[in-house]
């Protein structure tokens, strides 16, 4: 069994700010790398006891958000920006069976989702595809379905969790803190969090051998769209090539293939 691993850095147990935490600017921004790390660790750990024969971790936070020199010997790593090309990682993801998410946060406009967002903080309100809102948990699930991939286990705080409970059926969680608001949040000691992390990727694994997790997918067409904060964003969007203006903040994007519109 095959797992990649998709890795963010703000569902993080003492992870709770952006400036001071997940930011690179930030005062404990390498700290954060750090408890990250220790989680990702933990979790491959509990994937190994459960019988997985490799783990592949992207490191998905924008600036980066793992330390290299704790990483688990075992575990691999794909990293660096800009990304890969899309062909060359859509290669290498099919030759695995199973994802999972560490470090997760809720989508924008969860008011109980500590760091809640959606790609970027600092200019993007919300995405919906088809009318539906979604964030970055359903547009990784559905990259990953079209590709043949079941998301099994998702850990961040509790409204990432719930967000993926409702999205995949039998989806095996672990919270490892509550949200307060979008900067405040009620965490789990490091110890407590990376032992939760630990034994329940390993429920999810095993459980999904004897009750297999189906790739989450949707019918086509496809309709994404991106409501912006700022006027002069949504006029950078719309140059892009098959961009419609919706309004000031809003532009779509319309595709028969999620791989070619989840992640414009």
């Amino acid at each position: 069994m095959k797992v990649l691993m998709m890795t963010d850095l703000e569902g993080v147990a003492g992870v709770v700010t952006f400036e001071q935490d997940s930011y690179s600017s930030g005062k404990y921004y390498e700290t954060a790398k750090r408890l990250l790390t220790a989680e990702i660790n933990a979790a491959v750990d509990g994937l190994l006891e459960a019988g997985a024969d490799e783990v592949l971790v992207l490191d998905m936070h924008g600036p980066g958000g793992v330390w290299f020199e704790d990483l688990h010997p075992r575990a691999k790593l794909m990293h660096g920006r800009p990304l890969a090309p899309q062909p060359t990682r859509d290669t290498i993801y099919r030759a695995y069976d199973v994802s999972v998410i560490i470090g997760q946060h809720a989508m924008a406009g969860v008011s109980d989702g500590n760091l809640a967002h959606t790609q970027s903080s600092a200019t993007i309100d919300t995405y919906k595809l088809n009318g539906q809102p979604i964030g970055e948990i359903a547009q990784w699930a559905l990259y990953c379905g079209a590709l043949g991939l079941p998301v099994i286990f998702l850990s961040g705080d509790h409204a990432a969790c719930h967000e993926i409970e409702a999205l995949i059926p039998g989806v095996t969680t672990a919270a490892v803190k509550q949200g307060l608001s979008r900067t405040s949040a009620i965490t789990l000691s490091k110890e407590a969090s990376r032992e939760l992390i630990r034994a329940r990727i390993g429920e999810a694994l095993k459980g999904h051998r004897v009750d297999p997790i189906a790739p989450l997918v949707w019918d086509p067409p496809y309709i994404l769209e991106k409501r912006f904060f700022h006027t002069h964003v949504a006029d950078a969007a719309e140059a892009q090539p098959g961009v419609e203006r919706v309004d000031g903040q809003t532009v779509r994007l319309r595709s028969d293939s999620i791989l070619d519109l989840i992640y414009r």
